[in-house]
Protein backbone atom coordinates (compact mmCIF):
# COMPACT_ATOMS: atom_id res chain seq x y z
CA UNK A 1 0.00 0.00 0.00
CA UNK A 2 1.35 3.14 -0.94
CA UNK A 3 0.44 6.42 1.48
CA UNK A 4 2.25 9.49 0.24
CA UNK A 5 6.22 8.52 -1.00
CA UNK A 6 5.98 5.66 1.30
CA UNK A 7 4.87 2.22 0.33
CA UNK A 8 3.84 -0.12 3.73
CA UNK A 9 4.30 -4.15 3.25
CA UNK A 10 0.88 -4.58 3.80
CA UNK A 11 -2.80 -2.58 5.07
CA UNK A 12 -3.14 -3.87 8.00
CA UNK A 13 -2.51 -1.20 10.81
CA UNK A 14 -2.45 -0.53 14.43
CA UNK A 15 -4.68 2.26 15.72
CA UNK A 16 -3.07 4.33 17.70
CA UNK A 17 -4.49 4.20 21.77
CA UNK A 18 -3.67 6.51 24.14
CA UNK A 19 -2.04 4.14 27.61
CA UNK A 20 -1.74 1.57 25.36
CA UNK A 21 0.31 1.48 22.32
CA UNK A 22 3.77 2.48 23.56
CA UNK A 23 6.66 1.23 22.37
CA UNK A 24 6.46 -2.34 23.91
CA UNK A 25 2.99 -2.56 22.11
CA UNK A 26 4.34 -1.29 19.03
CA UNK A 27 7.26 -4.13 18.66
CA UNK A 28 4.97 -7.09 19.55
CA UNK A 29 2.30 -5.91 16.72
CA UNK A 30 5.56 -5.56 14.20
CA UNK A 31 6.66 -8.87 15.21
CA UNK A 32 3.17 -10.44 14.54
CA UNK A 33 3.54 -8.49 11.01
CA UNK A 34 1.54 -4.90 11.58
CA UNK A 35 2.08 -3.02 8.42
CA UNK A 36 2.46 0.18 10.45
CA UNK A 37 2.00 1.22 13.70
CA UNK A 38 1.04 4.52 15.20
CA UNK A 39 2.44 6.05 18.40
CA UNK A 40 0.13 7.42 21.26
CA UNK A 41 -1.78 10.41 20.79
CA UNK A 42 1.23 12.96 21.66
CA UNK A 43 0.73 16.65 22.40
CA UNK A 44 2.23 19.33 19.90
CA UNK A 45 2.35 22.03 22.32
CA UNK A 46 3.99 20.00 24.56
CA UNK A 47 6.99 18.96 22.11
CA UNK A 48 7.66 22.63 21.67
CA UNK A 49 7.87 22.77 25.54
CA UNK A 50 10.40 20.05 25.53
CA UNK A 51 8.42 18.14 27.84
CA UNK A 52 10.82 15.10 28.83
CA UNK A 53 7.78 12.83 29.32
CA UNK A 54 6.40 13.75 26.09
CA UNK A 55 9.49 12.92 24.32
CA UNK A 56 9.77 9.42 25.48
CA UNK A 57 6.39 8.70 23.43
CA UNK A 58 8.18 9.80 20.11
CA UNK A 59 11.42 7.90 21.29
CA UNK A 60 11.09 5.10 18.17
CA UNK A 61 14.47 3.59 19.29
CA UNK A 62 15.08 -0.10 18.53
CA UNK A 63 11.34 0.04 16.67
CA UNK A 64 11.31 -0.70 12.87
CA UNK A 65 9.69 1.92 10.59
CA UNK A 66 7.40 2.63 9.20
CA UNK A 67 5.95 3.96 12.08
CA UNK A 68 3.63 7.09 12.24
CA UNK A 69 3.43 9.70 14.87
CA UNK A 70 0.17 10.93 15.63
CA UNK A 71 0.10 14.53 17.22
CA UNK A 72 -3.13 16.44 18.55
CA UNK A 73 -3.75 20.41 18.98
CA UNK A 74 -5.52 23.23 17.40
CA UNK A 75 -3.10 25.85 16.43
CA UNK A 76 -1.92 25.61 13.38
CA UNK A 77 2.06 27.00 13.81
CA UNK A 78 2.68 24.82 16.95
CA UNK A 79 1.03 21.53 15.02
CA UNK A 80 3.40 22.41 12.74
CA UNK A 81 6.80 23.23 14.71
CA UNK A 82 5.57 19.33 16.46
CA UNK A 83 5.38 17.82 12.92
CA UNK A 84 8.88 19.11 12.56
CA UNK A 85 10.44 17.73 16.06
CA UNK A 86 8.44 13.87 15.49
CA UNK A 87 9.70 14.10 12.17
CA UNK A 88 13.33 14.30 13.43
CA UNK A 89 13.08 12.05 16.02
CA UNK A 90 12.21 9.34 13.11
CA UNK A 91 8.50 9.29 12.18
CA UNK A 92 7.59 7.93 8.93
CA UNK A 93 3.94 9.70 8.93
CA UNK A 94 2.88 12.58 11.16
CA UNK A 95 -0.90 11.86 11.65
CA UNK A 96 -3.08 14.00 13.35
CA UNK A 97 -5.51 13.41 15.73
CA UNK A 98 -8.83 14.38 14.60
CA UNK A 99 -10.93 11.74 16.33
CA UNK A 100 -10.00 11.76 19.95
CA UNK A 101 -13.49 12.47 21.28
CA UNK A 102 -12.35 12.78 25.49
CA UNK A 103 -13.80 15.69 27.16
CA UNK A 104 -10.63 17.35 28.23
CA UNK A 105 -9.35 16.77 24.48
CA UNK A 106 -12.14 18.45 22.83
CA UNK A 107 -12.93 21.06 25.14
CA UNK A 108 -9.65 22.63 23.85
CA UNK A 109 -11.06 22.82 20.22
CA UNK A 110 -8.55 19.74 19.75
CA UNK A 111 -9.38 15.95 18.48
CA UNK A 112 -12.94 15.44 17.27
CA UNK A 113 -14.08 19.08 17.92
CA UNK A 114 -11.92 19.98 14.93
CA UNK A 115 -14.47 18.42 12.63
CA UNK A 116 -16.76 21.19 14.00
CA UNK A 117 -13.98 23.39 12.68
CA UNK A 118 -13.10 21.94 9.17
CA UNK A 119 -11.48 25.77 8.15
CA UNK A 120 -9.30 25.66 10.99
CA UNK A 121 -8.75 21.56 10.71
CA UNK A 122 -7.78 22.45 6.87
CA UNK A 123 -5.39 25.14 8.15
CA UNK A 124 -3.47 22.63 10.83
CA UNK A 125 -3.39 20.07 7.31
CA UNK A 126 -1.80 22.88 5.04
CA UNK A 127 0.83 24.09 8.08
CA UNK A 128 2.00 20.92 8.85
CA UNK A 129 2.17 19.06 5.19
CA UNK A 130 4.48 22.77 4.11
CA UNK A 131 6.59 22.17 7.28
CA UNK A 132 7.63 18.41 7.00
CA UNK A 133 8.96 15.98 4.18
CA UNK A 134 7.08 12.75 5.62
CA UNK A 135 3.49 12.28 4.24
CA UNK A 136 0.73 13.68 6.73
CA UNK A 137 -2.34 11.91 7.42
CA UNK A 138 -5.40 12.31 9.04
CA UNK A 139 -7.70 9.90 11.59
CA UNK A 140 -11.32 11.10 11.80
CA UNK A 141 -14.97 10.00 13.03
CA UNK A 142 -18.19 9.63 11.28
CA UNK A 143 -19.11 13.07 12.64
CA UNK A 144 -19.63 15.05 15.87
CA UNK A 145 -23.13 13.36 16.51
CA UNK A 146 -26.20 11.79 14.33
CA UNK A 147 -27.33 15.48 13.16
CA UNK A 148 -23.44 16.25 12.21
CA UNK A 149 -22.21 13.56 10.13
CA UNK A 150 -19.69 14.85 7.90
CA UNK A 151 -16.82 12.65 7.32
CA UNK A 152 -17.55 12.81 3.49
CA UNK A 153 -17.28 16.33 3.25
CA UNK A 154 -14.55 16.82 5.51
CA UNK A 155 -12.35 13.97 4.57
CA UNK A 156 -12.50 15.88 1.09
CA UNK A 157 -11.80 19.18 2.65
CA UNK A 158 -8.41 17.45 4.45
CA UNK A 159 -7.07 15.55 0.96
CA UNK A 160 -7.59 19.34 -0.31
CA UNK A 161 -4.95 20.56 2.11
CA UNK A 162 -2.57 18.25 1.21
CA UNK A 163 -3.22 15.05 3.63
CA UNK A 164 -1.73 11.71 2.17
CA UNK A 165 -4.44 9.34 4.04
CA UNK A 166 -7.22 9.18 5.78
CA UNK A 167 -8.16 7.03 8.61
CA UNK A 168 -12.04 6.57 9.42
CA UNK A 169 -13.60 5.81 12.48
CA UNK A 170 -17.44 4.73 11.79
CA UNK A 171 -18.64 6.44 15.18
CA UNK A 172 -19.52 9.81 15.93
CA UNK A 173 -17.72 11.44 18.63
CA UNK A 174 -21.05 11.51 20.67
CA UNK A 175 -20.58 7.98 20.58
CA UNK A 176 -17.84 7.25 22.00
CA UNK A 177 -16.69 4.10 21.84
CA UNK A 178 -20.25 2.70 22.26
CA UNK A 179 -22.83 1.01 19.66
CA UNK A 180 -22.21 -0.41 16.33
CA UNK A 181 -19.59 1.37 14.22
CA UNK A 182 -20.46 2.24 10.79
CA UNK A 183 -19.02 0.94 8.12
CA UNK A 184 -20.96 2.68 5.40
CA UNK A 185 -19.89 5.87 6.17
CA UNK A 186 -16.52 4.42 5.57
CA UNK A 187 -17.72 3.29 1.75
CA UNK A 188 -18.46 6.58 1.40
CA UNK A 189 -15.37 8.27 2.37
CA UNK A 190 -13.78 5.63 -0.18
CA UNK A 191 -16.08 6.57 -2.69
CA UNK A 192 -15.45 10.43 -2.60
CA UNK A 193 -11.20 10.70 -2.20
CA UNK A 194 -8.50 9.45 -4.16
CA UNK A 195 -6.46 9.16 -1.64
CA UNK A 196 -6.14 5.92 0.58
CA UNK A 197 -8.29 5.32 3.07
CA UNK A 198 -8.15 3.05 6.37
CA UNK A 199 -11.32 1.88 8.20
CA UNK A 200 -11.48 1.75 11.93
CA UNK A 201 -14.53 0.14 14.18
CA UNK A 202 -15.16 -3.59 15.21
CA UNK A 203 -12.73 -5.27 13.92
CA UNK A 204 -12.14 -8.13 17.06
CA UNK A 205 -11.46 -10.97 14.67
CA UNK A 206 -9.32 -11.68 11.28
CA UNK A 207 -13.13 -12.10 9.64
CA UNK A 208 -13.95 -8.78 10.82
CA UNK A 209 -11.13 -6.80 9.15
CA UNK A 210 -11.81 -9.28 5.72
CA UNK A 211 -15.46 -8.15 5.58
CA UNK A 212 -14.86 -4.73 6.41
CA UNK A 213 -12.44 -4.73 3.31
CA UNK A 214 -14.85 -6.43 1.09
CA UNK A 215 -17.83 -3.78 2.13
CA UNK A 216 -16.50 -0.14 2.52
CA UNK A 217 -13.33 -1.13 -0.31
CA UNK A 218 -11.22 0.61 2.09
CA UNK A 219 -7.53 0.20 1.10
CA UNK A 220 -6.60 -0.81 4.90
CA UNK A 221 -7.76 -1.92 8.20
CA UNK A 222 -7.06 0.39 11.40
CA UNK A 223 -7.18 -2.21 14.23
CA UNK A 224 -7.52 -0.90 17.90
CA UNK A 225 -9.07 -2.50 21.08
CA UNK A 226 -9.41 -5.76 19.06
CA UNK A 227 -5.68 -6.11 19.38
CA UNK A 228 -5.61 -5.45 23.16
CA UNK A 229 -4.08 -8.52 24.89
CA UNK A 230 -4.42 -9.64 21.65
CA UNK A 231 -1.51 -9.00 19.27
CA UNK A 232 -2.03 -12.14 17.06
CA UNK A 233 -4.51 -10.40 15.59
CA UNK A 234 -2.24 -9.14 12.99
CA UNK A 235 -0.68 -12.05 11.68
CA UNK A 236 -4.23 -13.61 11.23
CA UNK A 237 -5.58 -10.62 9.27
CA UNK A 238 -2.32 -10.64 7.41
CA UNK A 239 -2.98 -14.65 6.85
CA UNK A 240 -6.78 -14.35 5.70
CA UNK A 241 -6.08 -11.69 3.85
CA UNK A 242 -2.93 -12.61 1.64
CA UNK A 243 -3.62 -16.92 1.81
CA UNK A 244 -7.19 -16.86 2.37
CA UNK A 245 -5.71 -18.93 5.60
CA UNK A 246 -7.12 -19.11 9.41
CA UNK A 247 -4.37 -19.11 11.96
CA UNK A 248 -5.21 -21.03 14.97
CA UNK A 249 -6.28 -18.88 17.74
CA UNK A 250 -3.33 -18.73 21.21
CA UNK A 251 -3.44 -21.44 23.80
CA UNK A 252 -3.47 -20.72 27.28
CA UNK A 253 0.53 -21.19 27.22
CA UNK A 254 0.81 -18.48 24.06
CA UNK A 255 -1.13 -15.64 26.17
CA UNK A 256 1.08 -16.36 29.23
CA UNK A 257 4.68 -16.28 27.73
CA UNK A 258 3.09 -13.41 25.34
CA UNK A 259 2.37 -11.30 28.59
CA UNK A 260 5.79 -12.29 30.45
CA UNK A 261 7.61 -11.06 27.03
CA UNK A 262 5.16 -7.81 26.58
CA UNK A 263 5.83 -7.22 30.31
CA UNK A 264 9.76 -7.33 30.08
CA UNK A 265 9.62 -4.86 26.97
CA UNK A 266 7.81 -2.72 28.87
CA UNK A 267 10.77 -3.08 31.69
CA UNK A 268 13.60 -2.54 29.17
CA UNK A 269 11.95 1.14 27.77
CA UNK A 270 10.44 1.96 30.97
CA UNK A 271 10.93 2.63 34.72
CA UNK A 272 10.16 -1.17 36.52
CA UNK A 273 7.47 0.07 38.96
CA UNK A 274 6.03 1.98 36.41
CA UNK A 275 6.26 -0.37 33.70
CA UNK A 276 4.67 -2.99 36.11
CA UNK A 277 1.50 -0.81 37.28
CA UNK A 278 0.67 0.03 33.10
CA UNK A 279 1.04 -3.90 32.65
CA UNK A 280 -1.45 -4.51 35.25
CA UNK A 281 -4.23 -3.57 32.33
CA UNK A 282 -2.97 -5.10 29.84
CA UNK A 283 -2.45 -8.90 31.60
CA UNK A 284 -6.10 -7.92 32.31
CA UNK A 285 -6.96 -8.36 28.76
CA UNK A 286 -4.05 -11.04 28.19
CA UNK A 287 -6.38 -13.35 30.87
CA UNK A 288 -9.21 -12.37 29.56
CA UNK A 289 -11.90 -15.61 29.30
CA UNK A 290 -9.18 -17.76 30.81
CA UNK A 291 -9.75 -20.05 33.95
CA UNK A 292 -9.21 -18.19 37.29
CA UNK A 293 -8.29 -15.12 35.40
CA UNK A 294 -9.86 -12.99 38.04
CA UNK A 295 -7.99 -14.22 40.34
CA UNK A 296 -4.90 -13.38 38.88
CA UNK A 297 -5.80 -10.26 37.88
CA UNK A 298 -6.72 -9.20 41.48
CA UNK A 299 -3.10 -10.99 42.33
CA UNK A 300 -1.17 -8.61 39.98
CA UNK A 301 -2.56 -5.63 40.71
CA UNK A 302 -0.76 -6.04 43.79
CA UNK A 303 2.51 -6.96 42.69
CA UNK A 304 5.44 -4.20 42.06
CA UNK A 305 8.57 -5.90 40.43
CA UNK A 306 8.88 -7.80 37.11
CA UNK A 307 10.59 -10.75 39.30
CA UNK A 308 7.26 -11.18 40.79
CA UNK A 309 5.16 -10.65 38.24
CA UNK A 310 6.90 -13.37 36.29
CA UNK A 311 6.98 -16.09 39.02
CA UNK A 312 2.80 -14.87 39.82
CA UNK A 313 2.68 -16.02 35.68
CA UNK A 314 4.98 -18.82 35.34
CA UNK A 315 3.33 -20.39 38.66
CA UNK A 316 -0.27 -19.92 36.79
CA UNK A 317 0.98 -21.79 33.82
CA UNK A 318 2.72 -24.67 35.69
CA UNK A 319 -1.21 -24.84 37.62
CA UNK A 320 -2.68 -24.95 34.15
CA UNK A 321 -0.44 -27.39 32.60
CA UNK A 322 -1.10 -29.31 35.66
CA UNK A 323 -4.58 -29.48 35.73
CA UNK A 324 -6.76 -32.46 35.00
CA UNK A 325 -8.18 -32.10 31.45
CA UNK A 326 -11.56 -30.52 31.86
CA UNK A 327 -10.99 -28.66 35.30
CA UNK A 328 -12.62 -24.86 34.57
CA UNK A 329 -13.52 -22.49 36.96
Amino acid sequence: MQIGNVTIDNPVVLAPMAGVTDKAFRILAKEQGCGLVYTEMVSAKALTYNNKRTFDLIDLTDEQPPISVQLFGSEPQIMAEGAKIAEAYGASFIDINMGCPVPKVVKNREGSALMLEPQLAEAIVEEVVKSVKVPVTVKIRKGWDENNVVAVDFARRMEGAGASLIAVHGRTRCQMYSGRADWEIIAEVKKNVKIPVLGNGDIFKARDALEMMEKTGCDGVMVGRGAMGNPWLFAQIIALLNEGKEIPLPSVEDRILMAIRHARLSVKYSEEKVAIKEMRKHIGWYFKGLPHGARIRDAVNKVTTFEKLTDLLYGYLEEVNNRPSGDGE
